[in-house]
Order: structure tokens, then C-alpha cells, then sequence
């Protein structure tokens, strides 16, 4: 017992150990997301599926739950399979041997008329030059009156002979090799029967068996490609299931056309071996593994924060599992419609979701993938997963540069539209009728836009929180000057109100110079001060021409009040749940800098031995970011040009570079990354803006005098 407790408490004590390590987190989190991921895309969820195999007794009467029209594979294979049979095995007629066999035959009919013709040669010498002209044997008799008889007998027989080599060879099917016999005792009967004297009728006999060849030869690649080309002339077989239909009666045998119904309907829960799902693993395994080859390469902030990488999976998972959720819904009236519903697949909201949060090139990488994911999900009907990429990356584009909360809205519309046009485009190509391809693409294309965007809209501030995310939703939303803080800042401290709007437009210009977040800069500036709130009349810019409280207290005292603003600001923020971005703004934007006119003014007193440096400096931490930089150098310009008594252009743009300079050497600047060429950006930015504010006015003439210039002379009055 006490060994199980050891075991039991060393196997606690590893887990603990291995949770602690980060990486560990990080696999473990990956495989999990990769083991729920690989289940929504492979396995159906919908209870009406039935697993029936052929051969087996139906247990119960399925009825169609929808109409629908699919090719009969079976049948259409076996039509294909008859129109191939019936090619004819044709020979083809070699016409070259045709022409042979009758030069053959003529060259020796003119042999014999040309020595018939020879009227010198005794007969026995014609005899035996017949013997060497005719290739087969005859007996004397028959040549001696061959050698005796008249060219124009030889003549008619060649015409005969003719005559017979036409119909044999070149009519029909020609001769092929096994119909060579046949044909020469044909051939033979045709010449007898035309009744030439015996000499001549054997001499025509054998002249058409001894020269007779085949003529007619099968050609096996072109009879294949002619089967090919008749089995590609027959029309797919399409079955019409109408709603409804009984598709197959309990106790019957379940055969393979029931099968094929069951499936065409979507009804038959598919079999999942372990090739399939090995498969569908594999294919998510390697979508995952490019969004974070993608993401090491060009955005490694992401790649080696791990709650960022567990946010995209959580889009992804969420995203998969609504799409299944809207495949199975299926409406009993319109079975046809339901079918279709795939459309619905809210791939967008996945995209303007990262596109918000992260980045807008990582989430087309991921609309991609969820588009292929989709296709595999829906039983291989990639069209879905067509029109889902198409309405992913509108989405993507809709929301790649918000400037207000209501472009949300104005991105599910477009989306809609968008896919509006990708399903009639999509629709036409597959030939879906013009009710269905209407309703369709107007109904689910435009469902599809507004259910993205519902789901941004409501996952947004979500994912925001539990991921420490600021989006620029939120920004928008903390931009707006009815915002409960900001109210309370204009009505409690205007003065530091209208100076925060004014470092805002200075900051944002200059983070715009610099590649830095020009929104997250503005809110920031916005809320820099908000700390003022608790003392306002300890700042100078609330103080309305009153008595000035600091001229009662020590200069430690009022650089204590003074410097406390940053820390009163940061739990103002914090009491309000404002972003950590914005808090780091407020809490960073004075850094250690010296508050320079109550330590000159400590030095000046009485205990000026005494006075130490430290006390008069801002607690920090010093700028981190550009962003917080940016906003201490704007806040400190804004300030220290409204003091001006004649601003102009030189003195503005002196005083400007001067505080740049004095904070770079003060060692504020040090952990921001900053450069000089940035400084130099950021004053030339700050001068356009005080340009437009501290311009020169035209120099209007006093009233007083112009009324006295106008009055008539001897106190008459102006007619």
C-alpha cells in the first residue's frame, strides 16, 4: 500500500513537472486540438444515418428525407459496358494486296496474248514457253489449245476475272485469313459459271486459287479506341429520388442499388477504416503544420506565443463545428434547399476574426485551409469549399483596415454579396435549375454574411479578454468620446481633456512616420492622463486664471502630487478594464523623466544641499514600445508649445527638436526601438501638425477705432 502511495505521489509530482515546462503545454495543447479537429471533419453527427451493408435485412422502411437526382454508377457502368460489345470486330481491307492479286493475274493473261498473238512459233514451242508463264501445272492438251486460241478470248477471260476480284475482294468485308479457302472455291465457281471453253475456265480456276490472298486484317488498338469511344457516347445514367420515396421496406435485402440511394441522400453513415481516417488525420496534420511553418517564418511573435497559436485552433475548431452544425440542418418542405445548406459555412468569420486579432495574411493562409477542410467535411463536395474560401477572403479584405465598429456590419454584407456571386457562378457551372440557383445563392449567400458577421461580432470580446488581445474594434470603441472615462476627464479636468485630443492627433501623426500603430497611439494618448482625474487642479491646464495650489506646498511635495498622476492613472485603467497596451501607455509615457521646474526651484530654497535628484524624477518604468514613446515626446511638445508666448515656425520647430534631443540624452529613449532616423521622422510629423495649429491669423483692426473711423463728422448721421 504505502508503495502505491510513492508511485501514486511520483506520477503526481511528474504530471506537475511536465505541465510547468512549456513546451510540454505547447505539444499537448497541439494534439489535443489536432485529435478534435480530425473528429468534427471525419465522423457524421446526424442521428438519422444508417449503417446497412449488402446482403443484409433491412430492420426497419427508410423514406427519402429529401429530393434529389445522383448518377447510378452501377447502371451507368453496365450501359457503357453494352455499348462497347456492340462495336463490330471489323477488318479493315488492305487495298494494296487487292491491287496485287490483279497485277498478278493480269501480267499473265497478257503473257499468254502476247505469245498467242505470235503467229511463227510452232505449238510446241508455245507450249513450253506457257509452261514457264503459268505458275501452276496444266496438262498439254489444255495448253496446246490455249497456245492455239485468240487473244480476244484471253481477253474476255481477264474481264471475267475482273469482275470477280471486284465482288471478292473489294465488296464487303474483304477476305481475312481464315476465309481465304472459302473464298477461292468461290472465286472458282463465279469463273465457271460463266461458261468460257474448258481451256480458259481452267485456266481462269487456277489463276484465282493460285493468286487469291488475304486482303482484310483486324486491328486490335483501333477496335479498343472505338469501344472507348461508344462507352464515352453513353449519357450517365441519373436516378430521380423524389421526397419522400420509399427507398427500401423493412425485411427486404439490402442490395446494392439501395446502397447507392442511401448514399446519394447522404443516409449512409460511411464506414470509417483506418485509411480514412489515417488520411483525414494526415491532411490535418500538414494544414497545421503550414500555418506554423508560415507563422516562423514571417511572424514568429505569433509562433512562439502559444496562446496566440491556441487562439487560431480555437477559431478553427469552432468554425468546423458550426459548419457541420448548419449541414445538418434539413428542412422537411424544401429537402432540395436543405441540400444546399453547406453554403452556409461560415468560413469568413474565421477570417475576419484573425484578421482583427492577429494578422490578415495569416488568416487567408487559414481561410485556405478551412476551405479544403470543409470540402472533406461535406463528402467531398469541394464546391462548398470553393464558395467558402472566396467569402473567407472578402471577409479577410471587408476588415483589413476598420475605422469604425459598423464596418463589422458593412464586411457581412459584403461578404453576402460576395457570395451571392460565387454560388450562381458555381450553380450555372453544375447546372442546378434556375429556382434552386436563385434561392440559393440570394438566401444562403446573404445568410452567410450576416452569420459571419454575427459571430465576430459576438466572439470578439471574448477572445479578446481571454486572450489579452487589443483589437482594433476595441480601440474604436475606447476612441469614442462618449466613453464613461473620457467623460469623466472633459467635465472633471477639461483643460487636460483638450490637451490629451491634441497629443492624440500629434502622436498618431508620428506613429504613421515610423510604422508604428497609429489607433493604438491616439487611445493611448487619449487616456494618458487620465490620473489628473483625482487632483485636477494641481495641473496647470485645469487651473482657470485662480490661484496656483503649488505656490503653498514644497516642491518635493507638489513633484510627489505631480508624478503620482501616472500610478493614479494606471488604476483608474485597470478599474475601468482597459487593455494592457493602453495601461503600459499611461504608465510609460513621463518614463524616470526629471520634473525639472520644482527641482530647480528645491534648489533654489534653503536646503538646496540637501535636495537629491531622484526624488524629482517619475518612478518609470522608461518607453518600451514605440507607441509609448511616441506619446511621452508628443505629450511633452504639446505642452511645452502652448507655453510659447510668440510661436513661430522657428521657435516651434527649435523647441521641438530640442525636447527630442533632451529626452534622447536623459536615456528615456533607450528601451523603445527608436532610431534617429525615426526622431527625425517624428519632428518633422510634429512640426506639419503644429503648423495647422500655431499658424499666423490675419491681424484684424480694432473694432473701437474702426467704429470711430466710420462715425459722420459734426455728430450728423450717414445717409
Amino acid at each position: 500500500m504505502q508503495l502505491l502511495k510513492q508511485l501514486g505521489g511520483g506520477l503526481v509530482k511528474g504530471l506537475k513537472y511536465l505541465f510547468k515546462n512549456k513546451n510540454f503545454r505547447r505539444y499537448l495543447t497541439a494534439v489535443i486540438f489536432f485529435v478534435l479537429i480530425t473528429l468534427v471533419v471525419s465522423f457524421e453527427f446526424v442521428p438519422e444515418k444508417v449503417n446497412l451493408q449488402v446482403g443484409q435485412i433491412s430492420p426497419s422502411t427508410i423514406y427519402a428525407p429529401r429530393a434529389v437526382v445522383y448518377i447510378d454508377q452501377a447502371k451507368t457502368a453496365e450501359e457503357r459496358r453494352k455499348a462497347m460489345e456492340k462495336v463490330p470486330k471489323v477488318p479493315e481491307i488492305n487495298q494494296d494486296i487487292s491491287t496485287e492479286v490483279r497485277s498478278d493475274i493480269n501480267d499473265v493473261l497478257n503473257d499468254i496474248k502476247t505469245l498467242q498473238a505470235d503467229t511463227e512459233s510452232e505449238t510446241a514451242a508455245k507450249v513450253a514457253r506457257l509452261k514457264a508463264i503459268i505458275p501452276f501445272s496444266l496438262p498439254d492438251a489444255i495448253l496446246s489449245e490455249l497456245a492455239q486460241g485468240a487473244p480476244t478470248s484471253t481477253e474476255q477471260l481477264a474481264a471475267g476475272i475482273s469482275g470477280v476480284l471486284t465482288e471478292i475482294l473489294d465488296r464487303g468485308e474483304g477476305i481475312s485469313s481464315d476465309q481465304l479457302a472459302e473464298a477461292k472455291e468461290k472465286a472458282a465457281n463465279q469463273i465457271a459459271a460463266k461458261q468460257y471453253d474448258e481451256p480458259y475456265r481452267i485456266l481462269g480456276q487456277g489463276l484465282v486459287k493460285h493468286f487469291l490472298r488475304a486482303n482484310a486484317f483486324f486491328d486490335e488498338e483501333k477496335y479498343l479506341l472505338l469501344q472507348q469511344e461508344a462507352a464515352e457516347s453513353v449519357p450517365a445514367v441519373r436516378v430521380n429520388i423524389q421526397y419522400r420515396e420509399r427507398i427500401i421496406t423493412q425485411g427486404d435485402v439490402v442490395t446494392e442499388e439501395h446502397i447507392a440511394k442511401l448514399q446519394a441522400l447522404g443516409l449512409s453513415r460511411p464506414q470509417h477504416t483506418f485509411n480514412t481516417l489515417f488520411g483525414t488525420g494526415l491532411l490535418v496534420a500538414l494544414l497545421m503544420i503550414s500555418v506554423l511553418l508560415y507563422t516562423h517564418i514571417h511572424h514568429k511573435e505569433i509562433y512562439h506565443n502559444g496562446s496566440y497559436l491556441t487562439l487560431i485552433a480555437i477559431i478553427v475548431l469552432i468554425t468546423l463545428v458550426v459548419s457541420r452544425a448548419v449541414m445538418a440542418i434539413n428542412i422537411s418542405k424544401w429537402p432540395e434547399f436543405s441540400s444546399l445548406f453547406g453554403f452556409l459555412a461560415p468560413l469568413a468569420a474565421a477570417g475576419m476574426l484573425i484578421t482583427i486579432l492577429l494578422e490578415s495574411r495569416l488568416a487567408m493562409l487559414v481561410v485556405m485551409n478551412l476551405a479544403l477542410l470543409l470540402g472533406v467535411m461535406s463528402g467531398n463536395q469541394f464546391h462548398f469549399g470553393l464558395v467558402g474560401f472566396v467569402g473567407g477572403v472578402s471577409g479577410v479584405y471587408s476588415v483589413s483596415k476598420l475605422s469604425q465598429r459598423g464596418d463589422l456590419v458593412r464586411a457581412g454584407i459584403y461578404v453576402g454579396v460576395v457570395n451571392v456571386i460565387i454560388i450562381a457562378v458555381v450553380g450555372l457551372i453544375a447546372g442546378t435549375p434556375w429556382y434552386l440557383l436563385i434561392t440559393s445563392a440570394l438566401g444562403l449567400g446573404i445568410a452567410n454574411g450576416l452569420l459571419s458577421s454575427i459571430l465576430t461580432n459576438g466572439a470578439l470580446p471574448y477572445l479578446e479578454t481571454s486572450f489579452g488581445i487589443t483589437s482594433t474594434v476595441r480601440l474604436l470603441e475606447l476612441s469614442n468620446p462618449n466613453n464613461p472615462l473620457l467623460k469623466k476627464l472633459l467635465t472633471e479636468a477639461p483643460g487636460t481633456y483638450h490637451h490629451s485630443i491634441l497629443v492624440g492627433n500629434l502622436a498618431e501623426a508620428a506613429a504613421e512616420s515610423v510604422g508604428a500603430e497609429p489607433l493604438l497611439v491616439r487611445v493611448g494618448a487619449y487616456y494618458h492622463d487620465i490620473g489628473k482625474i483625482k487632483r485636477p487642479y494641481f495641473f496647470i491646464e485645469n487651473q482657470l486664471g485662480g490661484d496656483n495650489p503649488h505656490d503653498k506646498i514644497a516642491p518635493s511635495l507638489s513633484t510627489l502630487i505631480l508624478t503620482s498622476h501616472v500610478k493614479d492613472g494606471v488604476e483608474l485603467a485597470k478599474e475601468h478594464k482597459l487593455p494592457q497596451p493602453i495601461i503600459d501607455i499611461i504608465e510609460q509615457h513621463h518614463g524616470k523623466s526629471l520634473v525639472s521646474f520644482f527641482f530647480h526651484k528645491a534648489l533654489e530654497g534653503d536646503r538646496a544641499e540637501s535636495v537629491n535628484e531622484d526624488d524629482f524624477r517619475y518612478e518609470g518604468p522608461k518607453p518600451s514600445t514605440k507607441e509609448a514613446a511616441i506619446v511621452m515626446l508628443a505629450d511633452n511638445i504639446e505642452a511645452a508649445v502652448r507655453s510659447l508666448q510668440n510661436p513661430t515656425a522657428g521657435r516651434v520647430e527649435g523647441l521641438v527638436r530640442k525636447i527630442i534631443k533632451d529626452k534622447l540624452m536623459d536615456g528615456q529613449l533607450d528601451e523603445c526601438d527608436l532610431t534617429l532616423k525615426d526622431l527625425d521622422a517624428i519632428a518633422n510629423s510634429f512640426l506639419r501638425v503644429l503648423s495647422g495649429i500655431f499658424h499666423n491669423r490675419i491681424e484684424y483692426p480694432d473694432m473701437k477705432q474702426e467704429m470711430e473711423r466710420s462715425k459722420p463728422a459734426h455728430g450728423g448721421s450717414r445717409k
